[in-house]
């Protein structure tokens, strides 16, 4: 069996009203109408370099989730978003019933915690059935590879 190099990520987070879910659908909204190098959350996965997708989506009225796969340790992962995007992240985590302390960049540790407790990959510390098309692959592997593809078929 081949080990799987990326790991999920589904975090689920609960809004404070529908009030509060209708102003994260318009700032998602506003990111997702932007051209694809000024929405800074695509800008942001780019250059991270580990996210080999990510999506927002409204589970219910009153639920967002981010769901994820991403390379590497779990600890850095959140880091790097943190650096990113972290205020993008305190933005969204404003409008939650059950937000760590706000700004995350100076409260990396809970903002793990909080993330750590609300992802619905894993039940009862255990990892949930998760398929890969190419599980021993990184997002490096594949860019690479493609990358690679593109100029045989140029050449």
């Amino acid at each position: 069996m081949t080990e799987q190099v990326s790991h999920p990520l589904t975090l689920v987070m609960n809004i404070k009203s529908p009030a509060d879910a209708q102003q994260l659908k318009e700032i998602l909204d506003g990111f997702e109408n932007m051209p694809e190098g000024k929405n800074p959350i695509n800008v942001a996965l780019t250059k991270i370099g580990t996210v080999h997708f990510a999506r927002f989506v409204f589970l219910s009225e009153l639920q967002l989730a981010v769901i994820t796969s991403y390379d590497g340790e779990f600890a850095r992962y959140i880091q790097d978003f943190t650096n990113e995007i972290g205020d993008i992240f305190n933005t969204l985590l404003s409008h939650m019933a059950d937000a760590p302390p706000l700004p995350v960049q100076n409260n990396l540790k809970e903002f793990m915690l909080y993330v750590q407790n609300n992802d619905r990959s894993y039940v009862n510390g255990e990892l949930q059935p998760l398929y890969s098309a190419y599980p021993s692959l990184t997002v490096a592997d594949i860019l690479s590879n493609a990358e690679k593809s593109a100029l045989q078929k140029a050449g």
